[in-house]
């Protein structure tokens, strides 16, 4: 049974996802037990994986589609590509981190998500061989937007990302309309972890 605190994600389809996905499969093994509370989680190499509402609240907030396309930039775990490949077509993740990106590539693979593929790299420039993406998501805070990633966005795509500092952040939508415009909102505060250029 979901927490109490989900009853303000509306998105039936993002509450089942959250509940089939087995979070305790992408947590250390010693913190399996922790997997069910609603809170972050260390993952290794000074990352998390967010609290489960949090997933919740952004893979509502990006309105996936059954047919979608989805650019995550910030792999971690694997965990919020595993959500949102129960809704979506297909989901392309980017993490700069060797270890954690060849890590959740054999987590998921093992555990079935077959229409989610990792990448190795700097997330901020995106996958543009694989673009355009109908959804984007980032899972770290931006200071500043990246232009690469807008340009990567389908017309009639969202958007999604942390923005800020470590002391103040707020989640961005971009919505791109069908003539290629932007149009930016700020949804609430958040914590994430900071976005860093390159790969480690």
């Amino acid at each position: 049974m979901l927490p109490l605190s989900y009853w303000d994600i509306r998105d039936l389809r993002v509450l089942e996802a959250i509940r089939i996905v087995p979070r305790e499969r992408f947590v250390p093994p010693n913190l399996a037990e922790e997997a069910e509370d609603d809170r972050p989680l260390p993952i290794g190499k000074g990352q998390t994986i967010s609290q489960p509402y949090i997933v919740a609240y952004m893979t509502e907030a990006l309105k996936v589609e059954a047919g979608n396309r989805i650019l995550e930039v910030g792999t971690g775990s694997g965990y919020q590509a595993a959500v949102l490949s129960v809704l979506a077509k297909n989901v392309y993740t980017v993490e700069r981190i060797a270890e954690l990106a060849f890590s959740a590539g054999e987590r998921l693979k093992n555990l079935g998500y077959a229409n989610v593929r990792v990448r190795y790299g700097d997330g901020f420039s995106g996958w543009p061989e694989e673009a355009p993406f109908d959804r984007i998501m980032i899972t770290a805070a931006v200071k500043d937007e990246s232009p690469e990633l807008v340009d990567q966005l389908a017309p009639g795509g969202i958007m999604l990302f942390p923005q800020g500092g470590r002391r103040m952040q707020y989640l961005i939508r971009i919505k791109k309309n069908s003539e290629g415009r932007c149009t930016r909102e700020k949804l609430c505060p958040v914590v994430f972890v900071p976005f860093v250029r390159g790969i480690a």
